[in-house]
């Protein structure tokens, strides 16, 4: 990893780092796993009462604002409704930058830790991963639980806003740095590059991938975890005009409008873009997640019950920017429409759930 004078946890402008030439490339795991597509089932408990879950919240903190190595622009975000939004060169970000939301950020990396059985990852990395990138890495939270499991990685998380705490693990940092302009890392650096909920701001997946693959070490992975909108039922018939319906086409056209999908987990797209771009061994793996404790597995129940928190706590942050900006809504009916939303995913006797897609590829050994 290059090197610099700034105290870990705190973002350094990638034009601060130098670059120096790539590490040597190391060997890929044994045994790399063979492509596969495994659908995760729910053990259903249809004794479940329909009750709602009351709100809560995780604590989170933000990154000291006076911070002397960034500039006056990374701080630079626009109020909407009341609430601050980031504005780069290259996006506007659809959801807020705020305590609210980066709390619902928090409570949803707790479900998707679940989704994945406990586990921050599914590639097949090495004991000792070496250097890990995680892009877009928002609160720094997966970064920090990374660096934390593997004291011997170096763990470097970037995003376009300084919302990461600064007390972390000595092996992580954080900087700031747009994904979507050319990466100022050295090629073939990483052993493992990390992507999550990335929908609705990339405008071009396989120009990402590629990057990811550029600057990966030979037989290095890239893992990318995102999450369809359309929430889903297997107890009850759910009508097209239904607003878990609505609620998801609002976003994929809005997506589509703005040059950023949101159907990125939907038809294999990651799976058939990671090969595309010349990874190999992609696997892929397609979770049911719960929303609400009907599921009868202990495991799965709490990972509903933390879903729906996690939703609630989001909805306004997900909802106003892409309503009133891309479609056009007054305010006060992106208010109705929001809270239709909320009140239809509280009801736990649809026993709801929406797919997480998870998939990884390993670069070539045999591959510059």
């Amino acid at each position: 990893m290059a090197t610099n004078s700034a105290p870990a946890g705190n973002p350094v402008p990638a034009n601060d780092r130098p670059t120096d030439s790539p590490p040597p490339p190391t060997s890929p795991p044994a045994g790399s796993p063979p492509a596969a597509l495994e659908a995760t089932p729910i053990q259903q408990d249809y004794s479940y009462d329909d009750t709602n879950v009351d709100d809560e919240g995780i604590d989170s903190t933000s990154i000291d604002s006076s911070t002397a190595s960034l500039t006056e622009s990374v701080y630079a975000y626009r109020k909407l409704h009341g609430r601050p939004y980031k504005k780069t060169s290259t996006t506007e970000y659809w959801a807020p930058v705020d305590e609210t939301q980066n709390e619902g950020l928090d409570i949803i990396h707790n479900v998707l830790l679940m989704a994945l059985d406990n586990k921050l990852f599914e590639a097949p990395l090495n004991n000792d991963p070496g250097e890990v990138l995680d892009v877009g890495t928002g609160t720094g939270i997966w970064a920090i639980d990374f660096a934390d499991q593997h004291p011997m990685a170096v763990v470097t998380g970037t995003d376009i806003s300084p919302i990461q705490p600064t007390w972390v693990p000595p092996n992580c940092r954080f900087v700031i740095e747009d994904c979507l302009l050319e990466w100022t890392w050295p090629l073939a650096h990483f052993d493992y590059v990390h992507l999550r909920c990335l929908y609705g701001s990339i405008p071009d997946w396989e120009e990402l991938y590629t990057k990811a693959f550029r600057h990966l070490k030979p037989g290095g992975w890239l893992e990318d975890m995102e999450m369809d909108l359309k929430i889903q039922s297997d107890h009850v018939s759910i009508p097209d005009d239904h607003v878990f319906n609505k609620w998801a086409e609002l976003f994929y056209t809005a997506g589509d409008r703005i040059g950023r999908s949101f159907r990125i987990a939907n038809h294999h797209t990651m799976r058939d873009l990671m090969i595309k771009v010349g990874f190999v061994d992609v696997t892929e793996r397609m979770i049911k997640v719960p929303l609400h404790g009907w599921p009868e597995d202990p495991h799965q129940k709490q990972m509903g019950l933390l879903g729906q928190l996690g939703l609630d706590q989001s909805l306004d942050g997900f909802g106003t920017f892409m309503l009133t900006q891309i479609h056009g809504w007054e305010p006060a009916e992106a208010v109705v429409f929001i809270n239709a939303m909320r009140k239809q995913s509280r009801r736990a006797s649809y026993k709801p759930w929406y797919w997480s897609t998870v998939v990884y590829g390993r670069k070539p050994l045999d591959t510059a």
